[in-house]
């Protein structure tokens, strides 16, 4: 180990630092840990103060890797798998899920073979956002699961909104 590098912390690429035991605001390019939880809490308030059926929201990072997931009290099994895969689709694709399950009507095809060759992680259907910073990159996505897309959308973007990041 370098001696001027943290053993908490490990290198990645031209400087990016990815936190091991992240302390608070570490990640120079990435969502924290502190981020996710405090979009998914935002998404969940903005959930109940609306009443909306209980939910489950993930956050990505934008390797499509979970950083933080809740499932509410009362939501289903499938909530979780369905809110992942609908933030998986988008930030493998660059897009939100809604313009994904736009684009699927006009190449079914092409967006069922995605399904299958992701061994069904891929949903093109309206409940997730991606994440970005101030500069435009995707960070990751957010996902939410147990209303109609249109709910699990809006929750989405609340809780992005939040954190004082931005939604496509």
């Amino acid at each position: 180990m370098h001696p001027h590098v943290p053993p908490t912390m490990l290198w990645h690429g031209e400087g990016k630092r990815l936190g091991l035991h992240e302390p608070e605001g570490t990640l120079m390019n990435g969502i924290t840990l502190t981020q996710a939880n405090t979009i998914i809490e935002a998404a969940l308030a903005t959930a109940r103060a609306k009443k909306y059926s209980p939910m489950a929201v993930v956050v990505l990072d934008e390797s499509g890797n979970v950083r933080a997931l809740q499932r509410e009290d009362g939501a289903s099994m499938f909530r979780v798998d369905i809110a992942t895969g609908k933030a998986w689709a988008s930030v493998a694709m660059t897009t939100s899920s809604r313009k994904l399950g736009e684009r699927a009507k006009e190449n079914p095809n092409f967006y069922v073979a995605l399904a299958a060759s992701s061994h069904g992680r891929f949903l093109p259907t309206p409940g997730a956002v991606l994440i970005k910073n101030a500069d435009g990159e995707v960070l990751g996505a957010t996902g939410a699961s147990g209303g109609s897309g249109d709910e699990d959308e809006l929750i989405c973007m609340a809780g992005i909104e939040a954190v004082g990041l931005q939604y496509a």
